[in-house]
């Protein structure tokens, strides 16, 4: 029997592996979008910088930036969940608003920190709740849905407050929005915030949560029959946007030291546009909370800049709306190409 002998090795197909820096790992990976919206916000702060260096630059004012960017920001997560499933809430707003006006009451406060905390938490969920239950088994439309929820909301919290402020009382959530309480130097709306913007970014990347509700946004009916409970999957979305206008609701509070039922005007439109200019897409299927957080930054930061300079609050309504323009139209130019 004839024995072959193996082929000598070729050793020129073992090509050493390279071991690119860090940095340079980090560089690849990261979405370009990010990246934009990024040098973005860094040419607004230097446009701070130079036309009011002394006020924009204060370390005042940008804890000032970050806190007013915390609320709006909480309820922008919730909304991403939202868009990311093919779904929109046009109530948040006003959730916001009766969530604070009913946790501010004289019979809410009786209760101290703990009931307002749980009043404007549970107020969030119930109203995300009715929206989720119209809209995933009443087969409502969630812009009817939710337009219904904003005007009931709105019309409540007038109710409630008699179009009267509510001064809240309790020095424990008082004490919260005082100087004191910053810790190193950063304002405890903000740490919520961050800590909010950590567990969307968790569970819309890292979880099968996450995974089903961008399946329910790409396509609602291949979601369903690879065995995904669509119609739960979209009430649990439409509660955690309640949650988290709940939470937004008691850092207003905390911020402002009262409960209105002007609070939360407009902020549907704010978190719809952060949400969009960070790279959501309108149609569902795709979600960035990392994008939308960028997004409420940059929006927060116009506010302030046109603040510090004076101008013109239609200007800066303007301003937004090119913005938000320009997103779409990269969005959608973005999808024709891929």
């Amino acid at each position: 029997m004839t024995q072959h002998a193996s082929p000598p090795r070729d050793n020129t197909d073992k090509v050493p592996s390279v071991q690119l820096p860090p940095w340079r790992g980090l560089l690849a990976r990261a979405d370009v979008r990010t990246l934009s919206l990024l040098g973005v916000l860094a040419a607004l702060v230097l446009i701070g910088g130079i036309t009011k260096p002394d006020e924009f630059l204060d370390t005042r004012n940008l804890q000032l930036v970050l806190t007013q960017a915390s609320v709006i920001g909480v309820v922008t997560v919730g909304m991403t969940f939202v868009i990311t499933s093919g779904g929109i809430d046009l109530s948040v707003g006003a959730i916001v608003a009766l969530s604070s006006v009913w946790a501010t009451t004289v019979a809410t406060q009786e209760y101290g920190f703990a009931g307002i905390l749980f009043t404007a938490v549970i107020v969030g969920v119930g109203c995300g709740l009715v929206n989720g239950l119209l809209i995933a088994y009443g087969g409502m439309v969630p812009f009817i849905a939710t337009l219904a929820m904003l005007a009931s909301a709105r019309g409540l919290a007038l109710q409630i407050t008699d179009g009267k402020t509510q001064i809240v009382t309790v020095s424990s959530i008082l004490d919260l929005g005082e100087r004191d309480a910053y810790v190193l130097g950063i304002p405890p709306l903000v740490i919520v915030f961050a800590v909010v913007t950590i567990l969307g970014w968790l569970i819309l990347n890292r979880t099968t949560f996450g995974r089903r509700t961008v399946a329910v946004g790409g396509n609602a009916e291949a979601a369903r029959l690879a065995g995904i409970d669509v119609r739960r999957q979209r009430l649990y979305l439409y509660l955690l946007s309640g949650l988290c206008c709940g939470i937004a609701a008691f850092l207003l509070i905390i911020l402002s030291g009262s409960g209105q039922n002007t609070n939360g005007n407009l902020y549907e439109l704010d978190a719809i546009a952060a949400a969009i200019i960070g790279g959501t897409l309108l149609s569902g299927g795709r979600g960035t909370i990392t994008g939308s957080v960028l997004g409420v930054l940059i929006f927060t930061t116009i506010t302030n800049i046109f603040a510090l300079n004076n101008l013109q609050s239609d200007v800066q309504q303007i301003a937004k709306g090119a913005i938000i323009v320009a997103a779409v139209l990269v969005q959608r130019r973005t999808a024709s190409t891929t």
